[in-house]
């Protein structure tokens, strides 16, 4: 089985060299072999190449069957222009890979309620929750440009979007309902934008084939309000590129730290992408004090989206609930009364217990 690491930039390496020993123990527990082959994206790739994505990248992840990500991005390339940024690499390989449908979990551990801005009241016995973003079309994607016009210039992004582009996503979101609640909540602005009204027809019409799920709608305004005060209601949540972006962050701090959750993006081909929420963090890169949860939660999604080893995913995923349960921390989750270790430990003990 053939991964692709990319570890990127900040601290990217660092919780990404915990999510290889989690499948090295895999790899012992279960008798599979998984192939690692390292490559460069973003920062890095600039640093080393001048180009956020490498044509070696693209082809070593075209030929692996899965990729994990750390992380990219940071203050040092701030200043580039646009096709020279390390976002501008992470676009683009979510384009190459045809990676349309990002799905972000937003899991609020039971042990972890404290670390939640909200009330106890408002969490129950905890959040989870599942964000289907469309990847790789709308405003990110769409025409960009910049005129000159008396007294300054007009900028302008296109949000782009065709039948096709959501037909396929509804359809994802719909079939990961299907494995939950069945509950889905289409996110929109219909009340204002064409392609919005698009959405609603085209889900609305996919609907028909899932006569078993619950659809219902919410202008995303609304939406984020009603994250704050009753997350509960939410199962699944499908929308648009631009919204998802917004509203999977806002989701993930509910559960009290990007450092947390996984996400996974896959499309009708058979490679998926893999990596945690969070950004690249430079101010921590280097000073083991990194959550490497996300990381490690994101190759418990690659063993079950991309090579069918549902027990394997969750061994991982008890493995953390078990060492939370034991009271240890990272940095970003500590509480009074708790034993707070760094990246590599965090990592070993999850580790041991897989």
């Amino acid at each position: 089985m053939k991964i692709t690491i990319i570890p990127g930039d900040g601290i990217g390496k660092e919780v990404i060299n915990q999510a290889v020993k989690m499948l090295k123990k895999v790899e012992s527990k279960y008798g599979c072999n998984f192939e690692f082959n390292e490559a460069l994206l973003g920062g890095a790739a600039i640093d080393a190449t001048g180009n956020p994505i490498p044509e070696e990248t693209i082809h070593k992840c075209k030929n692996s069957e899965a990729v994990i990500l750390g992380a990219v991005g940071g203050p040092k390339w701030d200043s580039h222009p646009g096709d020279l940024r390390p976002e501008k690499g992470l676009l683009s390989l979510r384009k190459e890979l045809g990676v349309f449908a990002n799905l972000r979990p937003a899991i609020l551990f039971p042990q972890l309620k404290s670390a939640s801005t909200l009330k106890e009241e408002v969490l129950g016995d905890g959040l989870d929750i599942m964000i289907v973003r469309e990847l790789i079309g709308g405003a990110y994607f769409g025409e960009k440009k910049r005129i000159d016009i008396d007294g300054g210039q007009r900028a302008y992004d296109t949000i782009d979007y065709c039948t096709r582009d959501i037909e396929r996503i509804a359809k994802k979101a719909f079939e990961v309902a299907r494995k939950r609640d069945k509950k889905l909540t289409l996110i929109d602005k219909a009340n204002v934008l064409e392609t919005s009204r698009l959405w609603r027809e085209v889900v609305t019409k996919i609907s028909e084939d899932y006569k078993d799920i619950e659809l219902n709608y919410m202008y995303v305004d609304n939406a984020a309000m009603q994250l704050i005060k009753n997350p509960k209601q939410f199962d699944v949540i499908l929308t648009e590129n631009m919204f998802g972006d917004i509203l999977s962050d806002e989701a993930s701090m509910l559960t009290g730290s990007l450092g947390m959750l996984p996400s996974a993006s896959v499309g009708e081909g058979s490679i998926g992408l893999y990596e945690p929420i969070h950004g690249s963090a430079p101010d921590i890169a280097g000073l083991d004090k990194a959550n490497p949860i996300g990381a490690i939660m994101s190759t418990a999604m690659m063993l079950r989206y991309s090579f069918n080893m549902e027990d394997a995913a969750k061994d991982v995923e008890a493995a953390v609930s078990r060492i939370i349960d034991k009271g240890y921390r990272t940095g970003d989750i500590m509480e009074q009364g708790m034993k707070i270790v760094g990246t590599e430990q965090m990592g070993d003990l999850i580790a041991e217990k897989v």
